[in-house]
Parts: structure tokens; sequence; C-alpha cells
């Protein structure tokens, strides 16, 4: 091999982006094993506070049961134990269910690095073994335009989290603070109001608590890797249409299971997206989605009632309007060697098709 052969070969793009991406696999392997380790030490704390909790209630029950044998000391830290062991098992709970949505993550992102990194094998092996590399110009504008566009979505979302987090949680916990502050001074001058206020402030912590599950169930159920895919669904759909005041069905064609983990993924992905989009562009009173599972394939068809749009017209200009939820739908669904269809006419709704061909066993 000559030394410009040589250097050519270093700096092969698809070289490089394979090296980047095994190494990036390594540490998210390693990462997901000490997630796993600690989930499984939670799991037991968890077990544990759960039963101290259990207790509380029956001391709680049996305290209020016989109010006058104790005196206000002892009824006040009964209640203050009681306070701290709830207070823990929802810190344990919280801190459980943020680390099983990042095992997901982490799961999901392990096998996208594996999916990427097989296909880079196969360009390489395209592009490299048979003398049919592209011209310098193209091979470098196809790949620096497919890379923008990878980094546009990521980009998106990570504004979209950050915008989430910022309108819900952020907003919530600085609530959380000022009521705490009020708390701290009613306990001095005024204690009977300070248990009306304490009631209103164990709510506000909840709906806070909500607000931050609610948002890990839209980075990542936990219940997809649970149960699967199809109760999922459901309960997501229903929340969907209870949350926006729509009209939304779960329809199941054929023997409900549980496929590939990455199928199911990337399914749900297509779907929240889908249900997304019927929302913020729809404007629709009724939403419906009808899984159908074969034994080779399964497919989903989500429609909807809305105001629909002009297909060929958008997906003509998907760069120019950076549609990123059409753009990472397709892709999703082309990662799994699925195909996705989108019908719509302006007036006449939406219908949204993906298939996905399933692994014979």
């Amino acid at each position: 091999m000559s030394a410009i052969q040589a250097t050519d070969e270093t700096f092969d793009p698809f070289v490089l982006i394979h090296q980047s991406v095994t190494a990036r696999l390594q540490v998210v392997e390693a990462e997901l094993e000490t997630a796993e380790t600690k989930s499984r030490d939670l799991e037991a704390s968890l077990e544990q506070v759960r039963e101290q909790a259990e207790e509380s209630r029956v001391v709680e029950k049996h305290l209020l049961n016989n109010l006058k044998q104790f005196s206000p000391a002892e009824v006040q830290e009964t209640f203050a134990n009681i306070r701290d062991t709830q207070l823990s098992l929802e810190r344990v709970q919280f801190e459980y269910e943020a680390l099983a949505a990042r095992r997901a993550e982490l799961k999901d992102q392990g096998q996208f690095l594996r999916s990427a990194s097989q296909i880079l094998a196969d360009l390489q092996r395209m592009y490299g073994d048979n003398g049919s590399r592209p011209a310098p110009g193209d091979g470098d504008k196809q790949f620096r335009d497919a890379s923008r566009q990878v980094f546009q979505i990521i980009e998106e979302e990570r504004m979209r989290i950050a915008r989430d987090m910022h309108d819900g949680p952020a907003q919530s916990m600085a609530n959380l603070v000022l009521q705490a502050e009020i708390l701290e001074r009613l306990l001095d001058r005024n204690p009977k109001q300070l248990v009306t206020e304490l009631g209103e402030f164990k709510n506000s912590v909840r709906n806070a608590l909500e607000e931050i599950r609610q948002l890990i169930f839209d980075l990542r159920p936990m219940t997809l890797d649970d149960l699967g895919l199809v109760p999922t669904l459901r309960k997501f759909i229903k929340e969907y249409g209870d949350r926006y005041g729509l009209a939304t069905r779960f329809n199941v064609v054929g023997q409900e299971r549980r496929l590939p983990g990455n199928t199911e993924g990337v399914l749900f992905r297509i779907i929240q997206e889908a249900l997304t989009n019927v929302h913020k562009h729809g404007r629709a009173k009724m939403a419906e989605v009808t899984m159908n599972l074969q034994p080779s394939r399964v497919s989903v068809v989500i429609k909807d009632d809305g105001q629909g749009f002009d297909v060929a017209r958008t997906e003509a200009n998907l760069h120019k309007n950076k549609n990123l939820g059409l753009l990472s739908m397709r892709e999703r669904a082309e990662l799994e060697k699925g195909t996705l269809e989108i019908r719509s006419q302006p007036g006449r709704g939406t219908e949204v098709k993906v298939e996905v061909p399933l692994a014979k066993h």
C-alpha cells in the first residue's frame, strides 16, 4: 500500500465515523451496565420504603382511631415520621422512574449505534471494495447534507425538551420554593393557616411530580419495556385524547404480542409524532390508530378528520420548511427496513401508514 493510499484510508469519512460510533457505543454500554446495577439496588430500596410506608399507614389509622390516648407531642412526632416516610417513598420512586427512563434511553442509543455501525460497515464495503466510490464532490455533499439533517433533528429535539422543562417542571419548582418560604413565615405567625397551606403545598408537589413523570413518559415510556407496545399505546392514546379534547380510538387486529424492542420503540415514536401533528396542525376532532399484527409484519394506520394538507407540496419542501417531524418519522421507518406512506388532502383529514417487517424466528 502506498503512502497516499494509507492517507486516504486514514481520512476515509466512513472509517472515522465508524470509529467514533464504536467508541460511543462502548461508553453507552458501560453506562447502561452501571445503570442496571444501580437499578437493582434502587428496586430493593423501593421495596423496603414501600413496606415502611405501609406500616406508617397502619400507625396513622391507629393514631386517628385512638387520638385521645396520645399527647400532642406524640401526635406531632408520629405525623412527622409518617410525612418523612411518604417523602422518602416519593423520592425513591421518582429516582427509580428516572433511572428506568435513562436505561431505556441508553438501550435505544445502543440499538441505534449498533445499527449505525452496521450501516457504516456496509457503506465501507459498498464504496471501498468494489471501486465504485462516488465522485469526491458528490460524496462530500451527500455526507454533509445527511450530517446536517441528523444534527438538526437532534438540536430540535433538545430545544423541545428544554422548552418543556422550562414551561413545566422548572416553573413548578420555582413556585414550590415560594410556597415553602410562605410556610416558614406562617410557622410562627399563624399555625392554623399553616395546616391549610400545607395541604396546598402537598398538592403542588404532586402536580410537579406528575409533570415530571409526564415528561419522562414523553421521552421514553417505562411501560414500553415492562409491558410492551400495545398496553403502552392504549394508555398513551387515551391520555392524549383526554388532554387535547379529542375522540380517540385504538384498534388491534391480530394476536397481541411483544415485538422486538427496537421495533416497538420505532413504532411508538412514529405514532407519537403523528398524533403530535394531529394536535398541532390538524385541527381534528377525532383520531384513530389501528395496529395490524401479522406473523411476518406489523402495520399501523393513524387517521384523523382534520384539515389535511397537500402531501406532495409539503414533502417537496421538507428541508426548506424544516418539517423535522415528517423527516424523523420516515427516517425511523427506514431504519427498520419499513415503509411510511402519508395520504391527505386539504379538508379531508390525514392518514399515516407505517409498515415494518418482522424477523422470522
